[in-house]
């Protein structure tokens, strides 16, 4: 059962965040992640952004993905004007850094994004939210506005405690290298971009 483990505060160059840590035992090696920034209005929605861990993106700063971007646009906003931003232990769309990377050896041979993920056996996307949902509520949040493209994040919403008010778009200007990533979560996930 997914429960709080551990809150402190990191100073970051989008100002002092509250850390907490989420997990499933004292120990979890992975746990989730939400970083909150002061002030929050609990009476008002409170700009959200659920974030898959994406190692290279996020941290490399791959161009393979427009993740790392997407990231650093989410603490820009969060940490000017309070919010939250939960980091879902949730890498390559839920099917691990080890076949993300085989994903992409099958993208270097011409495959698009979603198909790789089916060629190696896994649905196109296999991350869930409901511990992101579990998260927000350990965190007294009761209605959210969220940053994303990704009409399952909206969805999560639909059945939960949890009311989603407004979506903000989270889009980032494509380069070369992102194109057809960008236009195949578009067209084939239904991404919600506008694409030129």
């Amino acid at each position: 059962m997914l429960k709080r483990i551990v809150e402190t505060t990191i100073p970051t160059q989008y100002g002092e965040f509250k850390i907490f840590a989420f997990g499933n035992h004292e120990n979890d090696p992975l746990p989730h992640i939400a970083l909150v920034k002061d002030p929050i209005d609990l009476h008002q929605p409170v700009l959200t952004r659920i974030h898959s861990e994406c190692l290279t993106g996020d941290v490399f700063g791959s161009q393979r993905c427009d993740c790392g971007p997407q990231l650093d646009k989410s603490l820009e906003l969060i940490g000017a004007s309070g919010g939250v931003l939960l980091y879902m232990r949730q890498e390559g769309r839920g099917i691990g850094l080890i076949n993300k990377l085989k994903a992409y050896q099958l993208q270097d041979k011409g495959i698009d994004t979603a198909a790789a993920n089916t060629h190696l056996g896994f649905k196109i996307d296999e991350r869930s939210y409901e511990e992101a949902l579990m998260m927000l509520e350990d965190l007294r949040i009761s209605k959210v506005n969220l940053l994303t493209n990704n009409p399952d994040k909206l969805k999560i919403f639909d059945q939960g405690k949890i009311k989603l008010i407004e979506r903000i778009p989270l889009e980032i200007t494509p380069v070369r290298s992102n194109k057809r990533y960008l236009q195949t979560k578009k067209e084939v996930m239904g991404h919600l971009l506008n694409l030129k």
